[in-house]
């Protein structure tokens, strides 16, 4: 597991990059996330980064990141790495409901990306990623729309 300190020190790194009103603090930060992002441990990282939810700008990190690993060719992840980061992300919408539009918006985009990316893949003469309706209904049980004037609210149910 990641180190508890490394953790933080990326936490902070965020809070610098997203919210600091100084341009060298920013930039410095920026630098050391992509050291982050290259790192042969970046992986572990976001799955910690995102089990603990301190940070919605570390979420976000976790989720650019982990779609960043998906999308290099050369990375090789492998299908199961695939199937198991997919699952953990659709797992991860359902159970938290009120995650920032912002870090939903990011795991929406990994989940495409690894769709996308692994369409053709086969498992045991299997699609895996081509069952995309029914892997996201085994997390959703229902969803209701209601319109209020020009408002519209979506409610999700989880299970």
């Amino acid at each position: 597991m990641a180190d508890e300190q490394e953790i933080r020190q990326l936490e902070l790194l965020c809070k610098q990059l997203y919210e600091s009103q100084d341009t060298a603090i920013r930039a410095d930060a920026e630098k050391a996330l992509v050291v982050f992002q290259d790192g042969p441990d970046a992986l572990t990282k976001c799955q910690v980064l995102l089990d603990r939810g301190d940070s919605c700008y570390a979420q976000l990190l976790a989720a650019t990141t982990l779609t960043k690993l998906v999308s290099r060719s050369a990375q090789g992840l492998s299908l199961q790495q695939r199937v198991d980061i997919r699952n953990y992300v659709l797992n991860y919408l359902a159970t938290r409901p009120k995650l920032p539009n912002f870090v939903v918006q990011a795991l929406v985009t990994l989940f495409a990306r690894i769709t996308k990316l692994g369409w053709f893949d086969t498992h045991k003469e299997d699609f895996v990623f081509r069952n995309v309706v029914s892997d996201i209904s085994k997390f959703l049980q229902v969803k209701w729309f209601f319109n209020f004037g020009e408002t519209r609210f979506e409610i999700l149910h989880c299970r």
